[in-house]
C-alpha cells in the first residue's frame, strides 16, 4: 500500500468491513485479513503501523493492538519488535517423528540457513537437571543458538551436551555447522525421545525470535542417546506463526 493516501484507503476499507454492530477490533481484523487473502498485501509486505491505523480509523490503540495481536496468534501476520508488522509467510514444516538437521530442512525448501551463536560454554549441572547429573556428571556443555531461515529467526536451540560423548563440542564453529551435524558424526543416534508443548517464550527468547511477548510458540523437548549413553537434551522453541509440525506413521 502506497504511503500517500494510506489514511483514506484504510478508512474506506474499514467502512467496508462491517456495520456498527460489529466490534471495531473485528472490523480491523477483517480489513487486514481480506487484504492478505486477496493478495493485495503479499507475504513479507509491511502493514501500516499502529499509529497509522489509529490516526486513519479514529480508534483507540488498545483496539488496534487487540486486532493485530489476534491476527498474530492466527498466523496471518508477524510483529517484530522495533521493526514493524508484516504479512506472515506460509508456515514452515518441521518433522515430528524425525531428528533432522535444521540447516538441511531449510535448504530443502530452497531457502538460506544461518546461525547466530548466543553462547557455548561449560557449566555445572544443578538440581533441576538431576537426570543429567545422573547420566552425565557434574559438568555439562551448554549452547544457545538462533537459527534463521533467510533473515527470519525460526528457532532458538537451547542444548545441554554430555562432555564424554562430545569432548570437542566447545571448539566447534556453530556458524558453519549445526550441533545436530556435529553430534550425529561423533555420537550417532540410536534412540531419541521428545515432548511437544504449546508455550509462551521467555522475554529473552522473544527478543531472540523477534516476536511479541504474547505470541504462542511450539516447544520441542528432545533427548538423544548413542550406544554409550545420553548425548544431549535440547529445548527447541519455534514461533507458532512461522512453524508447524508434521509427520506420518504406518501401522
Amino acid at each position: 500500500m502506497a504511503v500517500v493516501d494510506v489514511d483514506a484507503e484504510l478508512a474506506a476499507l474499514f467502512g467496508e468491513a462491517g456495520g456498527e454492530s460489529v466490534p471495531a477490533y473485528e472490523r480491523v481484523k477483517k480489513l487486514v485479513a481480506e487484504q492478505i487473502r486477496s493478495g493485495r498485501w503479499s507475504e513479507g509486505d509491511q502493514l501500516p503501523s499502529e499509529n497509522q491505523f489509529v490516526g486513519a480509523l479514529g480508534l483507540s490503540r488498545m483496539t488496534i493492538n487487540r486486532a493485530l495481536r489476534e491476527l498474530t496468534g492466527e498466523g496471518l501476520i508477524v510483529r517484530m519488535m522495533g521493526i514493524g508488522t508484516f504479512v506472515a509467510s506460509t508456515k514452515t514444516p518441521s518433522p515430528l517423528f524425525e531428528v533432522k538437521n535444521i540447516a538441511d530442512e531449510i535448504q530443502e525448501r530452497g531457502h538460506r540457513h544461518r546461525t547466530e551463536v548466543v553462547f557455548v560454554r561449560e557449566e555445572e549441572t544443578d538440581h533441576s537437571q538431576a537426570f543429567l547429573r545422573d547420566a552425565v556428571g557434574a559438568k555439562v556443555f551448554h549452547s544457545v543458538l538462533v537459527h534463521f531461515e533467510d533473515d527470519k529467526p525460526i528457532q532458538v536451540e537451547d542444548r545441554l551436551v554430555n562432555p564424554s560423548e562430545a569432548p570437542d563440542y566447545l571448539d566447534q564453529d556453530f556458524t558453519t555447522i549445526t550441533p545436530n551435524d556435529y553430534l550425529s558424526r561423533v555420537a550417532p543416534l540410536v534412540r531419541g525421545e521428545h515432548v511437544v508443548e504449546a508455550v509462551l517464550a521467555s522475554p529473552e527468547e522473544c527478543r531472540l525470535l523477534q516476536i511479541d511477548r504474547g505470541e504462542p510458540c511450539l516447544l520441542i523437548r528432545r533427548r538423544t542417546w548413542s550406544e554409550h549413553g545420553l548425548v544431549s537434551a535440547a529445548r527447541l522453541i519455534h514461533p507458532g506463526s512461522r512453524n508447524r509440525l508434521e509427520g506420518a506413521f504406518n501401522r
